[in-house]
């Protein structure tokens, strides 16, 4: 082999191994050599998670650049983020913590924000939001299996008891097993009442299998209903004249509404007991007709003459007539 044949191999292995390095040195450093490194935001949270160095940041699914750093900054987790130089993120843009897949990495991921406010100057903080973490969520969904575990457990120890007390299938066996004849009987007795049913035997089996009497039970039905009726109609009414009585209307309204009316009824009832105690004390004709028996004995006379006037009328004419009752009364 020639001296420039060795010199091309040497030269090509040289090449290769300059390459080589460059590209391990472009992947561990993530490629910062050729990049412009752009302008830093602060992101907040109570918690960075598994969030590290070198970790995308995104917006609208778009990559914009990386997680320079995370750092503690008093009671809460700060991530320093490297934002591309040609990227503006709007000052209402929110930044959030999200778990690519369930084994992939996190990332940092900003929303668009409005379109009218104004970008966030180099340095400044950045909104930021939680969101679940799937730690967080595991450990919450082994709560809730351990507590329906343990609410199984109860429930099984309820059923069959826990070795010292009897459980509920237990109680029900002992239960049946002491009742099993009053349990027989009252079978029988269910059977032969549908027996009786079937056979159109007493109320309840002609009800169910009569159908007059069925019908005849529908037409009572109605009627009540028809009753009832007629009875919500007469309240009806009643509250009609019940209302016509409060707005002062007819007799009874007027007369319990109307002070007028009252007035007058009052001066009735004392006029006619003014008239009735003159009547008792025998004053006026019809308390002397009443008290006086004078009055009473002159009337009898009186009637007694006429008696005897008509007696002689049968044989005389009317002249002498109106004369015998003119001398018979004077």
């Amino acid at each position: 082999m020639n001296n420039a044949q060795q010199t091309a191999r040497v030269g090509l292995f040289f090449l290769l191994g300059i390459a080589l390095v460059w590209v391990t040195f472009e992947t561990l450093s993530g490629g910062k050599i050729l990049k412009n490194e752009g302008y830093t935001l602060i992101a907040g949270f109570e918690s960075v998670r598994e969030l590290k160095e070198g970790d995308q940041v995104r917006m609208a699914g778009v990559k914009i650049g990386e997680v320079r750093a995370t750092r503690l900054a008093g009671r809460r987790a700060e991530a320093v983020l490297s934002i591309d130089k040609g990227v503006r993120i709007k000052s209402d843009a929110t930044a959030s913590i999200v778990m690519e897949g369930l084994i992939g990495t996190n990332y940092i991921a900003i929303d668009l924000g409005s379109a009218n406010t104004p970008d966030l100057a180099p340095g400044a903080e950045i909104h930021t939001a939680s969101t679940p973490d799937l730690n967080a969520v595991m450990k919450q969904l082994g709560q809730v299996g351990q507590k329906l575990e343990d609410a199984l457990g109860s429930l099984g120890n309820a059923l069959t008891g826990d070795g010292k007390n009897p459980g509920l299938v237990q109680h029900l066996d002992s239960l049946v097993a002491d009742n099993r004849d009053k349990i027989g009987s009252t079978l029988t007795n269910l059977q032969q009442i549908t027996d009786k049913m079937n056979r159109a035997e007493g109320t309840l089996g002609r009800l169910v299998n009569d159908a007059k009497l069925h019908d005849e039970l529908v037409a009572s039905v109605q009627q009540i209903k028809a009753a009832a009726a007629e009875a919500r109609a007469f309240v009806a009414s009643a509250e009609g004249v019940v209302d016509q009585v409060k707005q002062g209307k007819g007799a009874v309204g007027a007369l319990v509404y109307d002070q007028k009316t009252a007035d007058d009824l009052k001066a009735a009832v004392a006029n006619l007991r003014s008239v009735s105690d003159k009547i008792s004390r025998g004053e006026g004709t019809l308390g002397k007709l009443l008290s006086d028996d004078s009055l009473l004995r002159d009337a009898q006379a009186v009637m007694k003459k006429a008696d005897r006037a008509l007696d002689s009328l049968d044989d005389t004419g009317p002249i002498t007539a109106v004369g015998a009752v003119g001398k018979g009364l004077f």
